[in-house]
Formats: structure tokens, sequence, C-alpha cells
């Protein structure tokens, strides 16, 4: 059964700093000019929390982490980051146009709603929580650092449930009229708007909870945070259980902050992630065409296409199944029909995992064709995830830099299947789900202490 809980969420006070100045993209997407300009931004940008900067004389005592957790002390200290006086729960949406839309001849204005609240913490096991994708040890290791340094959650979790918009409704026509006017409203570096309310009326929150209590819950974007939030969770117990404290169940590290948000939604969109393989010494065209025609039907494409045309080929390709664009300096292939008398390099997948075309490009191109290995890849030794088409061109024609070998180009999932592959308990390879928009970090904080 699913626990939600409304919490006392610290806020930035917009008496004494901008929203706009002080909020932040995920820390994983956060690029070097991007900590930049959010460093820029404010001297209370919470990026000096979640991604400060490194300095050579870092010590234990003097770190990173100490830095993060000193910042976040003094903040609540001076008044910058205040908490709520209610338990609360809070609307959050966000209107906003796909990436590259307008190029491609529209201009559709979307709105996701969702909401942010605490959720009890979940073993997979425990069959509440599923994942989609794999962890890496690394980023894990450095989140836990700055959870323990902090004893805070700075971003949400952001979690998909199945619902027919009943829960949507409850929250978008609110009882009460207060909470009509948002708290916050952003404008992000990519255009989207953000907007939070508060909800603090205690019998709409419990309408919320009951009718949240049967939802199973898909990890969106947030895989590392959570099995942070998991590990800290059993350290937690582990050392109340010495010190024989009770009630653990109840206690705050028990849970972490979400968003969550109907995988029905019309508004829920998720972008293609395409690749990039560079470094290839010995890289030829027509080997690739050669050795690629075991695994697919292959049709050569105009090699000068751009962009659009190239995402307009896919998707009408894709609409018979499984299409990888495949593009060099000088040629462009497209493949589709995979061939299915190769099931043994799909060896420990099931059948819709292999329906999926980032496994298709895995095993078969990157894997068997181009001899890269699973560590290799896992590593981005010599491959790069590119969301824009255009950029994914550029990089082997060479109109910056030297030139890639190859850049594959990809229709997005399907989030029927990241919903069928999560509730099997199986997981896609890394970079299969590009849920869009991100949720900003920093709307809400939650407090362990």
């Amino acid at each position: 059964m699913a626990d939600i809980q409304p919490f006392r969420a610290f806020r930035y006070d917009p008496q004494q700093v901008s929203p706009a100045q002080v909020v932040t993209q995920p820390y994983d997407k956060i690029t070097p000019a991007l900590q930049d300009h959010y460093y820029a931004a404010s001297p209370y940008n919470l990026v000096r929390v979640i991604l400060g900067r490194r300095e050579e004389s870092d010590h234990p005592a003097n770190n990173v982490y100490s830095r993060a957790a000193a910042h976040f002390r003094d903040w609540r200290q001076q008044g910058i980051l205040r908490q709520d006086s209610l338990p609360s729960l809070y609307a959050y949406s966000q209107r906003f146009t796909l990436p590259n839309s307008a190029k491609d001849g529209s201009t559709t204005e979307l709105e996701r709603r969702g909401f942010i609240g605490l959720g009890r913490i979940e073993d997979y096991s425990a069959g509440v929580v599923f994942r989609h994708e794999q962890t890496l040890a690394k980023p894990k290791a450095d989140r836990l650092d700055l959870l323990r340094a902090t004893r805070a959650h700075f971003g949400q979790i952001f979690m998909l449930y199945e619902d027919s918009g009943a829960i949507e409704s409850l929250l978008s026509t609110p009882a009460d009229p207060a909470i009509t006017v948002p708290d916050i409203t952003i404008k992000d570096e990519y255009g989207v708007v953000h907007r939070v309310w508060q909800v603090s009326d205690p019998l709409l929150i419990d309408s919320v909870r009951t009718a949240m209590n049967d939802k199973k819950f898909i990890i969106a974007d947030g895989h590392h945070r959570y099995e942070t939030a998991l590990t800290y969770r059993n350290e937690r117990r582990a050392a109340d259980s010495s010190n024989a404290q009770s009630s653990p169940g109840a206690s705050p590290y028990e849970f972490v902050m979400m968003t969550f948000v109907n995988m029905n939604s019309p508004a829920l969109r998720i972008l293609p992630t395409h690749r990039v393989v560079y470094g290839l010494s010995s890289f030829s065209e027509d080997a690739f065409r050669n050795s690629a025609r075991t695994y697919f039907d292959i049709d050569e494409v105009d090699p000068s296409l751009d962009a659009p045309r190239a995402t307009a080929i896919l998707r009408e390709s894709g609409r018979a199944g499984t299409t990888i664009l495949a593009v060099t300096a000088n040629r462009a292939f497209l493949l589709h029909h995979p061939n299915p008398n190769t099931p043994q390099i799909f060896a420990g997948l099931s059948l819709r995992q292999q329906a999926l075309d980032v496994v298709q490009l895995h095993k078969c191109l990157l894997e068997k064709v181009l001899n890269l290995s699973e560590e290799s890849i896992r590593n981005q030794q010599n491959i790069s995830y590119v969301r824009d088409a255009a950029e994914a061109l550029s990089l082997v024609r060479g109109a910056s830099g030297p030139r890639a070998n190859i850049a594959f180009l990809m229709n997005p999932c399907r989030m029927s299947q990241v919903r069928d592959i999560a509730f099997a308990g199986e997981v896609m390879p890394q970079k299969s789900t590009d849920f869009y928009p991100k949720l900003l970090t920093g709307l809400t904080v939650y407090a362990l202490d």
C-alpha cells in the first residue's frame, strides 16, 4: 500500500530572493556552463548545495559536502529558506512546448500536472515502487555523501502512477480559493513555466492520500537518488536499532520527497536520446552496412537529410516496428524489421525488452557490429548521448570539431513500454527514456531534522 504524507516544506522566501534566481535543473542535468550560470545568478542559488564546486584544498573537514551543509544551515538561520507552518501537499504545473517544435511546424503548448508530497521509501521487493533503469555506484556514492551531510532532500523523485484522472482533478479544482493563485511562478532556461500551489486543506489532503493508497509507482527520473534514500534509510534504521530507538516507521528518514504524475496524462512526454559513436579507428561505412544486414533490413536514404526530415522518416517507419536511422559523414541508412533468426544475442532478455528499439540498437549494432563492450558503453568510452537530432547530425558531419564515426537516431520509447517493463521487474539500457520537462530542484525542500 502506498503511503503518501503532507509535509512542512522549506521554501525560498520571495521577500528576500527571487525564486527564479535560486532554483535549478536536476543535479545530473547541470553542465559546467549551467553551474557557472547558477553561481552568478545568486549567492543563494541551490547549486551551491546540490552541486557545489570542488576546490584543490578540499579535505575531510572542509569539502563540497560540508560546505553544502553549511549553506543549508545558514540559509535557514537567515530566513532565506523558511519552513511552512502547515503540513501540505504542493500542486505542481508545468506549461511547455516540446524542444525544436517550432522547427517542426508545431507550437502546441502542453500542461503537465502533478503534486509534490512525501512518499514512503519502499524496497523494490515490496511491489510498490518499480524502477525501469539500472543505476551506477559512483553517482549514488556522491548523493549519499550529500544526504549524510545535509540530512535533507532538495529535489523530488519523479514518480508515475496510473489513474483515470480523478486524482489530478482533485487538485486542479481545489476547495480552498486561497490556493487558486500560485505561490511560485518560474520560467526556466528552456521556456518551461513552473507553477506551485500550497495545499494545506486537511480534507483535500486526506482525499488525495486515500485515492493514492492502492497505487503503484514507477520511477521516471531519480533512480540514483531514490536508491540513495533507501541506503540512507537502512543506515539510520540500523543506528536507531542499536540505540534502542522505537517506531522507526514514523521517522523522517523513512520518506523521500516525490512529485507524482499520472502516466496516462496526454502531456506526459518522453523524448528520444540519440547515440553518437566516436573514436573507432577502423570504422568503415561499407563494413557497417554489410555487417548490420545480418540483423536488419536496410534502405539507404538521402545522406543530406536534416533533423526534421530524419525525425519524419523515423516516425513514419516506426509505425511498423523497430526503426533506427544510422548516419555517417557521407551516408544514411534506415534500419528496420529486425531479423528474428538471431535470438542468441538477446539471451536473458524478455520479449518485452527485445521489442525496444534501444535494446536492438545496443545488442545488435553497438555490441555486435561495432564491437563495443557492455562495460565501455556503460562507461561512455566511445559513445555520447544527445537529445537533439540536429546536434547528432552535426557531430558526424564535422560542423564543429572532429567528426564522430556514426550517429544513431531513434524514436522515443512509449510510456506503455516503460510501464510493462517496470511492472514486470525488468529494466532498460541506460539513457532509454528522457521525460520532458524536468522537475525543478529547490521548489520545496524536505529536511529530516
